[in-house]
C-alpha cells in the first residue's frame, strides 16, 4: 500500500509526504516488521526488507511473517509536533492494514518508543478502546516489554558466543571489534564486555577507535555521549571505518549500515567470524570470497532476530495483560536465539553450505511447509 499523505507544518505550509507498508508472507502467523522514517525509503526498500522479516521470523521460530513500512522524511529536520502528525496520518492511513491479529508494526530506522506510542494511540481512538498490542517496541510504561531496547544487541552477543562455542574458542579475552556504535553495536560492546570478550575497537559514522588491550565500552558511551562520537577516546588510536573492517580479531560485528562488507575488502578481512548485527552488511560478492576463504559469517537473520523476538514477547505479554520481569524475558529470548543457532548449524551441516545458505535453506522450509499444509481455499 502506497498513500500520500499532507501534513500541515509548523509554519502553515501543507507539505506532502509519501508512505509505504508492504506485507510479504503471513502463512506462519500476522504480519510483523518495523517502520522507518528515512529520506531514501523506496518502495523496492521495504519490500526487499519485508521478504527478509519473512525468513528471520522463520529462522527464529516465531508465528509471524514479514512485513515493512516506511515513510519518506527526513525527522532531524522535522519538529516533534511534525513528527506526531505525521505519525498520527499515517497510521490512519493504513489502518485497514493493520492490526493485533493481522499486522504488528515497530520501531527501525529514525522512530522509536514514542513512534510506537502515537501509533498505538492513534489506533485505539479509532477502535474506540485501548489496544496495546497492535504494535511492539512501546514504551515500559504503556506496556512495552522491559528488555526491549538492548534485545537485538543481546541477540548478537549470544549469537557471538554461541559461534565461540562452535568453534572450539573460549569467549573470555577473544578480540572483537565492532562497526556501528549505535542502538545495537553499543549495547553488544557491553553485553560482550560483561560475557569477559576484549572490545579492541569501535566506530561511529565519523570514525574509530582501536586499543589492542581492550577499552571499556561503558566509559567510551560516556565519551560519545558528551563528545558526539568514538572518536577522540582517551588512550585509544583514531582509525576509519574501513581500517576497522580489516584489522586482525576474532569476531568482527558490522553493526551499522548495509553494503560494508564488500568484494573490495573481503579478501583483506582477518576476523575468525563475522556476525552481522546490521541487516545486508555483507554483499552477495563478499559473502562467496569470505566462504571460500573459510570465514565464518553468522548471517543477520540469525545473529540480529533478538529484537523481533523480544516484540514478538512484548506481544504475547499484551495479549494476555501480563509483564513479566526482565530475568523471564531474557531468558525466553536467550533459549530462542540458541535453538534457533542450533537449528541452523544442522542444517548447514546436513546440506554442506554456508551458515547464511543453512539459514535460508530452513526458512524457507518452514514457510514453504506451512503453505502446503494449509492448501488451497476453496
Amino acid at each position: 500500500l502506497i498513500v500520500s499523505m499532507p501534513i500541515r507544518m509548523e509554519d502553515g505550509s501543507v507539505k506532502v509526504f509519501k508512505g509505504i507498508r508492504v506485507q510479504h508472507n503471513n502463512a506462519r502467523g500476522p504480519y510483523k516488521g518495523g517502520i522507518r522514517y528515512h529520506p531514501n525509503v523506496t518502495v523496492e526498500e521495504v519490500t526487499a526488507l519485508a521478504m527478509l522479516m519473512t525468513w528471520k521470523c522463520a529462522v527464529a521460530d516465531l508465528p509471524y511473517g514479514g512485513a515493512k513500512g516506511g515513510v519518506v522524511c527526513n525527522p532531524k529536520e522535522m519538529t516533534k509536533t511534525e513528527l506526531e502528525r505525521l505519525t498520527r496520518r499515517y497510521t490512519s492511513m493504513i489502518y485497514e492494514l493493520i492490526g493485533p491479529l493481522v499486522d504488528i508494526p515497530a520501531p527501525d530506522v529514525y522512530t522509536d518508543s514514542q513512534t510506537m506510542a502515537w501509533i498505538m494511540d492513534t489506533y485505539s481512538q479509532m477502535k474506540g478502546y485501548q489496544v496495546p498490542e497492535v504494535v511492539t517496541g512501546k514504551p515500559v510504561s504503556l506496556l512495552g516489554s522491559l528488555g526491549r531496547n538492548e534485545a537485538t544487541s543481546r541477540g548478537v552477543a549470544i549469537s557471538v558466543r554461541e559461534t565461540a562455542k562452535h568453534l572450539n574458542k573460549p569467549l573470555k579475552d577473544a578480540k572483537i571489534a565492532i562497526q556501528g556504535f549505535g542502538n545495537v553495536g553499543g549495547y553488544a560492546a557491553q553485553i560482550l564486555h560483561e560475557m569477559g570478550a576484549k572490545i579492541v575497537a569501535v566506530s561511529d559514522s565519523k570514525g574509530g577507535i582501536y586499543l589492542p588491550d581492550g577499552l571499556n565500552p561503558y566509559s567510551v558511551m560516556e565519551h560519545k555521549n558528551r563528545a558526539g562520537s568514538v572518536v577522540g577516546f582517551d588512550g585509544a588510536k583514531t582509525i576509519s571505518n574501513e581500517e576497522l573492517l580489516t584489522l586482525k580479531c576474532d569476531f568482527l560485528i558490522p553493526a551499522a549500515l548495509e553494503n560494508q562488507i564488500t568484494a573490495a575488502n573481503a579478501e583483506r578481512i582477518q576476523a575468525t567470524a563475522i556476525v552481522e548485527g546490521a541487516n545486508g552488511p555483507t554483499t552477495p560478492e563478499a559473502d562467496k570470497i569470505l566462504h571460500e576463504r573459510g570465514v565464518l559469517v553468522v548471517p543477520d537473520i540469525l545473529a540480529n532476530a533478538g529484537g523481533v523476538t523480544v516484540s514478538y514477547l512484548e506481544w504475547v505479554q499484551n495479549l494476555k495483560r501480563e509483564t513479566w520481569t526482565l530475568d523471564e524475558v531474557n531468558s525466553k529470548l536467550e533459549s530462542k536465539i540458541v535453538s534457533a543457532y542450533s537449528s541452523v548449524v544442522q542444517t548447514a551441516r546436513k546440506y554442506e553450505v554456508s551458515l547464511r545458505d543453512g539459514a535460508m535453506l530452513l526458512a524457507v522450509g518452514r514457510v514453504a511447509e506451512a503453505i502446503k499444509l494449509l492448501g488451497i481455499w476453496p
